[in-house]
């Protein structure tokens, strides 16, 4: 893994596959750094012909962490935000859509296919809708175009009072995990517990988390905004999330011209192993469809010419 400097901070990215292949980025959600992105995932789509590029965001994993306003201020930040009370947020997911220009910027990367999960997909909604010449296909996961309440169940493990060390987080970690994992895809024991050791192992950054839930939560609805996406466009999402429920993935459908919805039975707001076939599927047929269709539009354009 290596970094660059983009966007006037530093972002750790990893490779998978030819650098001279079509681009996938893939943008990690909230709090998660780039391996919750599975290795089998990145090197399935590299197998498809891609060059997949998954990174940490800002305030997560190696990349920069964010200034601090302290945990008191921060909480207060996060509950106004939680009730739609006005907040000036530390950051916003445009600041962290510029990082992913940025990053491509800094790869040689002039446009990718670009796949979001939960809070990557919007920041990669954001990224499809303000940049069109830079994304050649979408794929939006269990996302959705505005903030959506979870569960109380699920808000109350949320807006647990951050872990005092490693040990406790990788426990809370785990016991969240399955509680959102859904009822088909449940991640097992053993993976579960090697995902969240080496994600806090790698890195351990509980404030980067409740800056992001911050960055969410002031978001203002992309419905909108998504009706300007022209790049071919899925959303997969699972009929058993409770973090973000299935109404997110129909919403964004409904708003990109065009989408296609795919819902999956009992997939919940994890991406297990157990599922990391159909979604090296999904994606890249998707990419490589929007291949095609690109290169059949430059042949006839070509044609056009005297």
């Amino acid at each position: 893994m290596t970094a660059v400097q983009a966007n006037g901070i530093t972002i750790e990215y990893q490779e998978f596959g030819s650098p001279d292949a079509p681009a996938i980025l893939l943008i990690m959600g909230l709090g998660m750094q780039l391996v919750a992105w599975p290795d089998s995932l990145c090197e399935g789509l590299a197998a498809r012909g891609f060059r997949v590029v998954r990174y940490d965001n800002r305030d997560v994993g190696l990349s920069s962490r964010m200034p601090s306003a302290g945990r008191l201020v921060t909480t207060g930040m996060l509950a106004r935000a939680l009730v739609r009370l006005p907040v000036r947020p530390p950051y916003t997911l445009h600041d962290m859509e510029r990082d992913a220009v940025g990053l491509m910027d800094g790869l040689g990367i002039a446009a990718a296919h670009v796949a979001g999960a939960s809070m990557g997909g919007m920041i990669a909604q954001i990224l499809a809708a303000e940049h069109p010449d830079r994304v050649k296909s979408l794929v939006s996961i269990m996302s959705s175009p505005a903030p959506l309440m979870p569960r109380p169940k699920i808000l109350g493990a949320l807006l647990r009072p951050m872990a005092r060390d490693p040990e406790q987080a990788i426990r809370r970690m785990s016991a969240f995990f399955r509680l959102v994992g859904g009822a088909a895809y449940p991640p097992t024991d053993a993976e579960l517990k090697a995902k969240v050791d080496r994600s806090v192992r790698r890195s351990w950054r509980p404030d980067g988390f409740a800056r992001h839930l911050i960055a969410i939560q002031t978001a203002p609805s992309r419905a909108a905004m998504l009706r300007r996406v022209r790049a071919p466009t899925l959303v997969l999402h699972g009929s058993d999330d409770p973090l973000v429920p299935p109404i997110g993935g129909r919403m964004t459908a409904a708003a990109i011209p065009g989408a296609r919805l795919r819902i999956v039975p009992g997939m919940g707001h994890f991406l297990p192993e157990a599922l990391v076939p159909l979604l090296v599927d999904e994606i890249a047929g998707h990419c490589l469809k929007a291949e095609g269709a690109a290169d059949a539009r430059a042949q006839e354009n070509a044609g056009d010419m005297p």
